[in-house]
């Protein structure tokens, strides 16, 4: 399994794409969404997961899906965790399931 694209956190899309176009802080958006003002900036300097409360959260203030949100902490999930099993995946066989 190889990947072309680097692993993007959800926090750097946090960041990038909502938080800096909007002008607002991380500490800001923790208010609005009623949670501790560290969850939000663990999570926007990426030394945070994704949780499915925050993606609820995350999901209603900015019109988004919690998919949307838990989508992106699963591919960056997979992709990690992958470049650490690199080389013991290699050593697992594959079973042809159309032969068996």
């Amino acid at each position: 399994m190889t990947s072309v694209l680097p692993p993007v956190h959800p926090g750097e899309i946090l960041r990038e794409e909502y938080l800096l176009p909007l002008g607002m802080s991380a500490g800001a958006l923790a208010k609005k969404l009623q949670v501790p003002r560290t969850r939000i900036e663990r999570l926007a300097t990426e030394q945070a997961s994704v949780t499915p409360d925050t993606a609820l959260r995350l999901a209603k203030f900015f019109k988004t899906s919690p998919q949307f949100w838990m989508s992106m902490q699963a591919s960056y999930d997979l992709k990690i965790e992958a470049a650490h099993l690199k080389d013991a995946l290699e050593t697992i066989p594959e079973i042809d399931v159309a032969a068996a």
